[in-house]
């Protein structure tokens, strides 16, 4: 997959990233908050040939600025400057996890920027979006013997006194957690952390909802969710409420995929895109 890389100025710090592919423009939003971009890779590749994908690193990491301010507002504004330099007066946004509800929240939002939103195993945009069963899950999934340090370096995160380190050690701690089988999960790929995006963010998720929920119940642009049925992320809570806000949304659940779907089932989340982007008229 041949890359075209670039660098935005926004008026916080520069946003860095890659374009690839032809076809309808697909902006991809990365999970954490505060994760590194990379993960994201694959399923950019596996987009490419149908679409014109962008993926960036949001702030707080590089090649991007380190430098905040970490809150929500920011983040949209930043997909804005990312659409901007890219020269796309609307595309469709995919977003992952917590890039999944930021694309949500962008389309409540700027819904004149998007052609569509496909939110790919998000935390949803309804009362807390299953972030506390979230939470537990992933701690119930965790082997006994590491759960009070992952509690204990989470709450640390949180409050915005760990060390990347930490946040390294928690996630290789938590990993598996996310697979269906928890037991036959893949090496955690190579990862960074900002502790700084993490705890500015995170806190944010279940501000507000009630407002995005409204503009996404009257909203025009499409917008899909798809999960995966074993994922920790419960999706009855945290995609089907919030997919049933529009009569215009899908649902997709993808049985037996853990919260990397397009790891544990190649195509699904193409095939939804190009779902999306059939009902938003752009082939």
């Amino acid at each position: 997959m041949g890359r075209e890389v670039f660098t935005f100025e926004s008026v916080n710090g520069a946003l860095a990233g890659w374009s690839a592919g032809s076809g309808p423009p697909v902006l991809l939003l990365h999970g954490g908050p505060g994760l590194s971009f990379s993960y994201l890779d694959e399923l950019g590749a596996e987009l490419a040939p149908e679409f014109r994908v962008a993926s960036f690193q949001q702030r707080g990491l590089g090649p991007s600025t380190v430098e905040g301010p970490f809150t929500m507002a920011q983040a949209i504004g930043d997909v804005v400057c990312v659409l901007d330099g890219l020269g796309w007066e609307r595309a469709l946004v995919v977003g992952h996890s917590w890039g999944g509800h930021l694309a949500l929240r962008f389309l409540a939002a700027h819904p004149e920027r998007l052609l569509g939103v496909m939110a790919v195993d998000p935390i949803g945009v309804v009362g807390d979006g299953g972030r506390a069963a979230f939470e537990a899950e992933v701690i119930a999934r965790t082997p006994r013997k590491d759960r009070e340090r992952a509690r204990a370096l989470d709450d640390r995160a949180m409050a915005g006194e760990g060390t990347p380190e930490e946040s390294l050690e928690s996630m290789r701690l938590v990993w598996p957690a996310y697979f269906a089988d928890p037991e036959d999960a893949p090496e955690m790929p190579p990862t960074q952390v900002s502790i700084e995006a993490y705890s500015g963010l995170i806190g944010q998720i279940t501000e507000d909802t009630d407002q995005v929920a409204a503009e996404l119940a009257n909203t025009a642009v499409p917008f899909g969710i798809i999960a995966g049925g074993a994922s920790p992320i419960p999706w009855g809570q945290a995609a089907r409420e919030t997919a049933e806000l529009s009569p215009g949304a899908f649902l997709d659940v993808v049985p037996n995929a853990g919260h990397f779907i397009w790891l544990d089932a190649p195509g699904r989340v193409r095939a939804a895109v190009k779902r999306l982007s059939d009902t938003a008229g752009t082939r």
